[in-house]
């Protein structure tokens, strides 16, 4: 059924294909389950006359051998693929795919040689990429393109409950400024929540449209099982860490300042490359967006980026959610309709944060938040959640702040202004009330926040 759902990396994958004719290879990089297999199966499919989708999870004998021993006489390789797979290889015709290509980093590495042959096009997936076990015995390819692909965005998330109309709706009422209509503002704020609590992940959301919340949050919670089993197979000595952390997510965001403090994080040895080591691999997994700290905003925000100070969301809020209620084996129908009706005492203020954060990472944001600590008052006077860039702007700097309350204070952006002002013509403020646009301070929905 996940193939109903309409993926903008498509659009991508087709644009590769007529304009590299050949001369490049694509590596779709993202998390376990968020559809990279069955995206690039489908546009084999669509796109192409045949193809062979290569398996590294469980692969024959046969294919090994060849990538050992044939790919030094590319006929003898290409006849064993036709033979295994019972597929006929067209020139220009045909595309194979590298599917979990991490298992096996050496049919990576033949990249460089297979797209010089030039006969066929190549797509390879991969979760833990980056990952350095799974690179450091080869030579990267520089003919990969990597597309980073993430769990199902907002307005894809709209596609796939069929409420697809209404993104029309939502985007002009965002570049005019102008609240939604009250009915159809109640329809996307609707929408907005069944994001926040069933997430992105295609099975989940499968799950959810065939059987409901319960089966969705069954389907979630084998996929946060995965990422466990995934963590355990790391071989060097921060994997407690790497655990710890990834079980303490819910908690580190409940607090107030939700950096991760690392003396909190597992038990062992505790350095700076531990620790930098620990959260990189939850990064590079993309099982996480991690946020920097950004020391002062007016220089640049990747040039005084503080690798110390880091808030850690989960890639995936419908995941969040579930490992949030980790109480409960499974979080039941009601459970999930109480949040939905608001009639839950729940910290909502995580879950809105996180989803931010995702919205903005999937429209191509690197995260970044500002804190100011005020030696007089022994405390942060100054807390943003979120600076973004926005190069249309005279000036460029845009800080965000979530709040999942409707009554709020704007007093950081204020002081944040009043410090960085010439550096700031727009601030944004993402509540769960209607658009409303104050001086330079615009109040958008949360269903917005994939229009900025």
């Amino acid at each position: 059924m996940t193939d109903m759902f309409k993926r903008k990396i498509y659009n991508g994958l087709k644009q590769w294909k007529e304009q590299e004719q050949g001369k490049s290879a694509i590596l779709i990089e993202g998390a376990r389950r968020i559809g990279k297999s069955t995206i690039a199966e489908t546009f084999a499919k669509n796109e192409y006359e045949t193809y062979i989708l290569i398996d590294f999870n469980d692969c024959s004998k046969e294919v090994i051998d060849a990538f050992e021993n044939k790919l030094s006489n590319l006929d003898e390789f290409f006849k064993v693929l036709e033979y295994v797979y019972n597929v006929n290889l067209i020139k220009r015709k045909s595309l194979i795919i590298f599917d979990e290509v991490q298992q096996f980093p050496k049919a990576r590495q033949s990249i460089k040689k297979l797209v010089a042959d030039g006969r066929f096009d190549y797509i390879e997936t991969g979760s833990l990429i980056s990952i350095k076990e799974n690179v450091k015995d080869i030579t990267i390819p520089s003919e990969e393109k990597i597309f980073k692909m993430y769990p199902l965005d907002f307005e894809e998330f709209v596609f796939a409950m069929g409420k697809e109309k209404i993104l029309d709706y939502i985007k002009s009422a965002y570049e005019c400024e102008k609240e939604l209509d009250k009915n159809l503002h109640n329809d996307a704020l609707e929408l907005f929540k069944k994001y926040l609590l069933i997430g992105g992940m295609p099975q989940a959301i499968t799950e959810y449209l065939e059987n409901g919340f319960e089966y969705c949050d069954m389907r979630k919670r084998s996929i946060l099982d995965l990422y466990r089993k995934d963590i355990m197979k790391i071989e060097t000595l921060y994997k407690n860490k790497v655990m710890s952390l990834f079980e303490q997510i819910p908690a580190f965001l409940s607090k107030h300042e939700k950096r991760i403090i690392f003396s909190k994080v597992g038990n062992g040895i505790d350095t700076d490359s531990t620790f930098e080591n620990t959260v990189l691999w939850l990064e590079n997994s993309m099982i996480v967006n991690n946020c920097y700290k950004c020391n002062d905003p007016n220089v640049g925000l990747s040039i005084n980026k503080n690798d110390s100070y880091v808030k850690c969301y989960m890639g995936d809020t419908g995941l969040l959610f579930s490992l949030a209620f980790d109480e409960y084996k499974i979080t039941k129908e009601e459970l999930y309709k109480k949040v939905m009706q608001d009639n839950l005492s729940i910290n909502q203020g995580i879950l809105y944060e996180n989803i931010v954060s995702q919205m903005l990472t999937a429209e191509g944001y690197k995260l970044y938040f500002y804190t100011n600590y005020n030696e007089e008052k022994k405390r942060n006077d100054i807390e943003i959640d979120f600076l973004i860039t926005d190069t249309k702007l005279k000036k460029e700097l845009v800080p965000i702040e979530a709040k999942s309350s409707r009554n709020y204070s704007k007093v950081s952006l204020d002081r944040f202004k009043e410090k960085f002002k010439e550096r700031i013509e727009k601030r944004i403020i993402i509540h769960p009330r209607n658009l409303i646009k104050n001086e330079d301070i615009l109040c958008i929905p949360p269903y917005m926040t994939w229009c900025i």
